[in-house]
């Protein structure tokens, strides 16, 4: 594994709009039962109301209250039980007139041959760089094929997210190029840039198994939920929950393939490789944008 240059940090700034919105996500997240209100909240953090309301409608597109009901057990199981199509084909045409399908409007994907994945990332050069994102610091990683790596972190946690992504690949030789990553970084996360005539393309480097888990994620609509064994059941292996649940934790493309729309069988947000606080924040980020 080759590193030509250092991992930077201080990515994000202190007193960014992430670090007071994490901080607000990890609160009601705690105390949910409680339905903290925004004084309550603006006090903890030591803000005050009225600020603390902006920052937080302006990253998340609503409010604090708002989010909190987008975000609890219950809306997660309530999802789940008005997704009442057994299988994720059949919900294919939901959502097209907006951003809603972020596969549909957005990304084009290719798969690696089995070939090429089992020889671990030899011969490929993975470009990467580390971005302000609305979820933390986002580590952006592309071949010249398309976008391969999307992970999070927290500032001063790069190296970590960074050895965890380049440990799947450990043969691929690595070179850091914000500059080049930076184009990715701000088309993902701006909803007016998600077009079909201006796709995203995404490469998908995995197991066959894995890679047929991946694109059954980017079938599932923003603002929708389903659980491991509708995934099993829609790539033909229904008794292979199990199976699924560990490609899901394995998805290199966070976001962009929503593994943080599946669900454990009760509809419970089980859990999520970059921290179950970065995936509530998703969907309530999600929940905001339709």
């Amino acid at each position: 594994m080759n590193i030509t240059t250092p991992i930077p940090t201080d990515i994000t700034p202190k007193g960014s709009d992430y670090e007071v919105v994490s901080r607000v996500v990890e609160l009601l997240t705690e105390n949910y039962r409680d339905q903290p209100s925004l004084e309550v909240i603006a006090g903890e953090l030591g803000e005050s109301p009225t600020q603390l309301q902006k920052t937080f409608t302006r990253w998340a597109g609503l409010s604090p209250k708002a989010f909190l009901q987008a975000v609890t057990l219950d809306h997660a199981k309530r999802l789940l039980r008005q997704e009442e199509l057994p299988l994720l084909e059949t919900s294919y045409e939901l959502g097209l007139s907006g951003p809603g399908r972020l596969h549909d409007l957005f990304v084009t994907h290719e798969a690696m041959s089995p070939g090429e994945w089992k020889q671990r990332g030899a011969g490929l050069t993975i470009r990467y760089g580390f971005h302000p994102s609305p979820f933390g610091v986002a580590l952006v990683m592309m071949t010249d094929r398309g976008l391969a790596g999307l992970a999070f972190n927290d500032p001063g946690h790069e190296r970590e997210s960074f050895e965890d992504m380049a440990g799947r690949w450990p043969n691929a030789n690595y070179v850091e190029d914000s500059a080049a990553t930076a184009g990715y970084a701000t088309r993902i996360f701006d909803a007016d840039r998600w077009q079909a005539e201006e796709p995203l393309r995404i490469v998908l480097i995995g197991s066959d198994f894995q890679v047929r888990v991946w694109q059954t994620l980017l079938k599932i609509p923003m603002g929708k939920a389903v659980t491991y064994s509708d995934i099993a059941c829609d790539i033909g292996q229904p008794t292979a929950s199990r199976a699924v649940g560990a490609a899901v934790g394995r998805n290199p493309i966070s976001f962009v393939v929503p593994c943080h729309r599946a669900l454990g069988k009760s509809g419970a947000l089980t859990g999520y490789h970059w921290g179950l606080t970065r995936k509530r924040a998703m969907l309530g980020w999600e929940a905001g944008k339709v």
